[in-house]
């Protein structure tokens, strides 16, 4: 996102991480194709902790990836995914912390933590939205009369977790909390009418919801063929 004033990455993805598939970790390359050079971004926004978010933030050698950048990230999350002591508990708890580990604790003095209700930059506000993680963030972004919601994890899916927005995914750190986050949030949403880009929903993952029964409906955003 650029604002005029700064040059702004959501999430960063996996880097070169292939545990979720041999597709992903198209981040750095894809930007650079858009004319982006990383180094000109300047504050990079992590929703949380997690694999698929934030281990783009430093390269294989050990290099940050965005050097120039501020890192923002709930404190609560920080703290939680970079527990030296969860790395005795074995199995994808413990592959997750030390990626964390890899990612995170290296830029620590470039973080700037994200709370709830405040700007981590003119007209980015985080949106505390735990459940998901335990520090996980959404990030309302307002220019001018117009708003979008980037809502991170909040939903995983546009139709099972939507429709039925109760349902418990297994990759929650505490399920129920995760569900009164996620309800809170899409009510607000559906009800002031704000469009949204959704991580985990079918590219580009932009558009809209709507209230329906328990749950909601999701209004995918046109493609525009012409630029």
């Amino acid at each position: 996102m650029n604002t005029g004033r700064n040059l702004i990455l959501f999430d960063t993805g996996m880097g070169t991480a292939k545990a979720f598939g041999p597709t992903t970790g198209k981040l750095l390359d894809n930007i650079k194709a858009a004319g982006i050079d990383p180094g000109q971004i300047d504050l990079v926004a992590v929703t949380h902790a997690h694999i698929d978010h934030c281990w783009a933030l430093m390269s294989d050698d050990a290099k940050p990836n965005f050097p120039n950048a501020k890192v923002t990230i709930s404190k609560t999350d920080y703290d939680w995914w970079t527990d030296e002591a969860k790395l005795s508990q074995g199995g994808w708890l413990k592959d997750f912390v030390a990626g964390a580990r890899k990612h995170l604790v290296p830029v620590r003095d470039r973080i700037a933590w994200a709370e709830d209700g405040k700007e981590v930059a003119p007209g980015i506000t985080a949106m505390f939205s735990p459940g998901h993680t335990v520090g996980h963030m959404a990030y309302l972004i307002n220019s001018g009369s117009q708003s979008l919601v980037f809502t991170g994890d909040l939903c995983h899916h546009q139709v099972l977790l939507l429709q039925r927005p109760r349902l418990e995914f297994a990759f929650d750190t505490d399920p129920k909390q995760a569900v009164a986050s996620r309800m809170r949030v899409f009510d607000m949403i559906a009800k002031d009418r704000l469009p949204i880009v959704s991580y985990h929903f079918p590219f580009p993952g932009i558009g809209h919801v709507t209230k329906q029964g328990e749950g909601y409906l999701w209004h995918p955003a046109p493609m525009k063929m012409v630029l």
